[in-house]
């Protein structure tokens, strides 16, 4: 045991140091290791023991990689071993592992089935491929913003970080849309009507699935914007030099570089608040940025797969001043409609919450 947490201790500085090295060009060979896979994972990790920390996409590094200062919950082999024995079970661990790799195997399914869909009848009309693509990217964050305020309705979810960065997501693929918009990307009824339809379909599908698996949800919404961003990196490769002659919309210009950027900082969960301030010259710019953008929704739904660990970047720095007791709200929170229902029918947590009201 004293071996491996030296090896962890060792490798999270490691990739600590990574992340600061200096910024490379992207190189025209890259690939995207966004893309997510259907390998299994290990259980969810404690986040007092295993923070989490997403990657930082920097804009000219050499390599776009996902880091991680815990073991993942998409690359198994990390200390399976470790984890199965402090949890004694080892027939309980291999059929969650069992369950996660179904849930993505249907996942990547679901997702590689719309690609081909969409490959198919936007072939070579970009801007309308884009436009359908963010009015889909908006609705998993509705959708789970839908059952945690209906979880806070229940006296079931009393944590704020998860309705802040999944609004600030939604805030952000809205602008996306925005963008599409003024470039002409809704102009034709069968795209607007494809595209709605499509989102109120996501839409009851996310609700069920994320009611009934949490993981499962935030894994599919990891494929789609992974995809997202596969799909405007090859578009800025292939047309780059045309895009840099052409001038930025106006509502881009506005979302990227005026006004306050507290949800832009609040939805990329790994990077510190005002470490990114896109630069917005042309058109090519503003899909560069989309298509980081992108990235960060990706990083951040890897993280979400492990329960409990997501933090609203603003969240740390409150961590400075103490709370006074009658300000203070009692944590409460769950993973999944069933977990909902059995934490509210255990007396200590119904006992504690009621305890703190009456001392109000």
């Amino acid at each position: 045991m004293s071996l491996s947490s030296s090896a962890f201790a060792v490798s999270a500085h490691s990739f600590s140091f990574k992340a600061r090295r200096p910024k490379t060009p992207f190189p025209s060979s890259f690939q995207n290791p966004l893309r997510c896979n259907s390998t299994p994972s290990v259980p969810p990790l404690s986040r007092k023991l295993h923070p989490v920390k997403a990657t930082i996409l920097q804009e000219d590094e050499e390599d776009v990689v996902v880091e991680k200062s815990f073991r993942t919950t998409s690359f198994p082999g990390n200390g399976i071993e470790e984890v199965e024995a402090s949890r004694g079970n080892s027939s309980s661990s291999s059929l969650e592992r069992w369950i996660i790799k179904v849930e993505q195997s249907v996942n990547i399914f679901l997702t590689d089935s719309v690609i081909k869909i969409l490959d198919t009848l936007y072939r070579d009309r970009d801007y309308a491929r884009f436009f359908v693509l963010e009015t889909i990217a908006r609705v998993p964050y509705f959708a789970f913003i839908s059952v945690l305020h209906m979880y806070e309705s229940f006296g079931w979810w009393r944590r704020a970080d998860y309705l802040k960065v999944h609004f600030a997501e939604s805030w952000n693929e809205m602008h996306h849309l925005l963008i599409m918009e003024e470039l002409g990307g809704n102009s034709w009824w069968f795209d607007r009507f494809l595209a709605q339809h499509i989102a109120i379909f996501y839409y009851f599908m996310t609700v069920f699935m994320y009611a009934l698996s949490p993981r499962m949800a935030y894994h599919f919404s990891e494929c789609v914007e992974s995809h997202a961003f596969e799909t405007y990196d090859k578009f800025i490769k292939a047309r780059g030099d045309e895009l840099k002659k052409k001038p930025a919309p106006e509502v881009a210009i506005k979302y990227y570089t005026g006004g306050d950027l507290y949800l832009f900082d609040e939805f990329q969960t790994d990077r510190a608040p005002c470490s990114r301030r896109p630069k917005i010259e042309n058109l090519y710019d503003v899909f560069a940025n989309i298509r980081d953008d992108e990235a960060e929704h990706c990083k951040t739904m890897k993280a979400c797969q492990t329960h409990g660990n997501l933090r609203s970047p603003h969240s740390y720095e409150e961590d400075g001043f103490e709370d006074t007791p009658d300000c203070m709200i009692p944590e409460a929170d769950c993973e999944g409609i069933v977990d909902c229902i059995k934490k509210s029918l255990t007396p200590s947590q119904v006992k504690q919450i009621r305890t703190v009201e009456r001392n109000r």
